[in-house]
């Protein structure tokens, strides 16, 4: 682990607004908080200005709750990422996927052409940076225009998410609750 969780003697007031958007207060803290926003908060400016963003992906996204989720874990396989795949399993249990769905979404493939529309387009983003125009008109049938922008902005964050947890060495959360509250 190369950046560790933010010491509980270290957490105050600054810290605390910096979680405010994405957490309730009874969370705001080290343990409540998780590996992943306790070692954010080292740099609480940045935490305090990505949060908002991050709480519209997984709370006000015009995508469902499923699609965000094989989406997010199609991207966290791809980029190797143990605390995204662990965390977003649950996730994604919890938004109806069943197992064999997140072990085949992992993988790239799905039983239902939607949802492998959306594995496509995450796999194109993260090796292309792009959507095909193929699949962008697959998708267009599917996903209106809100949608669409949705689901490249969850793919590179989530995708920048697993740079940052990857290189800071954050550990999955075994004993956290995945699913945040507001």
């Amino acid at each position: 682990m190369r950046l560790s969780p933010l010491p509980a003697d270290e957490w105050d007031d600054e810290v605390d607004a910096a979680l405010a958007g994405m957490l309730p207060k009874r969370r705001r803290n080290p343990q409540g908080a998780g590996n992943a926003l306790a070692t954010m908060v080292r740099h609480p400016g940045l935490t305090r200005s990505f949060m908002p963003f991050n709480a519209h992906l997984l709370f006000g996204s015009t995508l469902s709750a499923r699609t965000r989720e094989l989406a997010i874990l199609r991207v966290a396989t791809l980029r190797n990422s143990p605390y995204e795949v662990e965390h977003h399993t649950a996730m994604g249990l919890a938004a109806g996927l069943t197992l064999e769905e997140i072990e085949d979404a992992q993988r790239g493939a799905a039983h239902d052409s939607v949802d492998q529309l959306i594995l496509d387009a995450t796999t194109e983003l993260d090796r292309e940076s792009t959507i095909s125009d193929a699949t962008w008109a697959a998708l267009s049938e599917h996903l209106d225009e809100r949608q669409l922008i949705d689901l490249v902005f969850t793919v590179g964050t989530y995708a920048t998410l697993a740079i940052a947890f990857n290189t800071f060495g954050i550990e999955p959360d075994r004993e956290l609750e995945p699913e945040y509250e507001r």
